[in-house]
């Protein structure tokens, strides 16, 4: 498998949400989920897209998909290699109309994101990154450009959410010499590491596996780290029993 046999499948799925994300009666474009967090028809659409483009690519290679999350442990708890994909990651930027939402698409093998492809559809920018052979970000058609993290040693940057925030967060940035901060949504906060224009991402609060891997391959592929909780002491993986993450730390040094 080749990275770059994702990117199109990324940029169909953007395709699907910019009909959806355009069209004048918003109104119609977002439902609710039996949790009360809002699911747009962008969401459904992207998925669509990115499932059956991957069946038709990798019939050999499963789906865990967030609208297709609900395979049981039991199930899945044996595969060594799947796609990870969120087809919509940053659904409250999505309704707010920032354009900060991103299409996500990870490969996991024995564990771990291996390969990773972060589309944001309206400004056509695509990160991806194969922890083998490096991170890359395209814009448009431009010419693809390499990315490495910063190996920042002092006076640190940030990059926080633009939705979620906390407490706890300040406590980690003090240690680490953060001495500025920059705000964006969805998934685009590993990138911004990926790309060096941040050093260090911290999140507090719970995030699901979808929300995470496909940034988490980018990051990786650049050089970064990603752990579990405030503190550098285990590796952040997938496939776990509860497909509920806890707390990480993404350090581009």
């Amino acid at each position: 498998m080749n990275i770059e046999q994702l990117l199109p499948i990324a940029k169909d799925a953007g395709a699907a949400i910019l009909k959806i994300y355009n069209n004048p009666d918003q109104s119609k474009v977002v439902d609710y989920k039996a949790d009360d967090s809002p699911l747009t028809l962008a969401d459904q659409a992207a998925n669509e897209v990115i499932v059956a483009a991957l069946r038709k690519n990798f019939p050999e290679v499963h789906i865990i998909s967030e609208e297709g999350k609900d395979i049981p442990y039991p199930v899945r708890k044996d595969w060594e290699t799947f796609f990870l994909v969120d087809p919509l990651d940053g659904t409250k930027e999505f309704i707010k109309r920032n354009g900060q939402f991103t299409v996500n698409i990870a490969l996991i093998e024995n564990g771990k994101p291996t390969m990773g492809v972060v589309y944001t559809p309206v400004t056509d920018t695509m990160y991806f990154g194969d922890i083998h052979k490096g991170a890359f970000k395209q814009v448009g058609e431009e010419a693809v450009q390499p990315l490495q993290v910063n190996h920042k040693s002092t006076e640190r940057v940030a990059v926080r959410s633009a939705s979620h925030a906390s407490p706890e967060e300040e406590t980690v940035l003090k240690k680490y010499d953060v001495q500025d901060e920059i705000s964006v949504g969805s998934s685009l906060k590993f990138c911004m590491v990926a790309e060096g224009k941040a050093d260090l991402y911290y999140r507090h609060g719970p995030t699901m596996e979808w929300d995470t891997a496909a940034g988490q391959a980018v990051a990786l592929a650049a050089g970064a780290k990603m752990y579990v909780g405030n503190t550098e002491e285990k590796e952040f993986t997938y496939n776990k029993e509860s497909l509920l993450n806890s707390g990480f730390l993404v350090l581009g040094f």
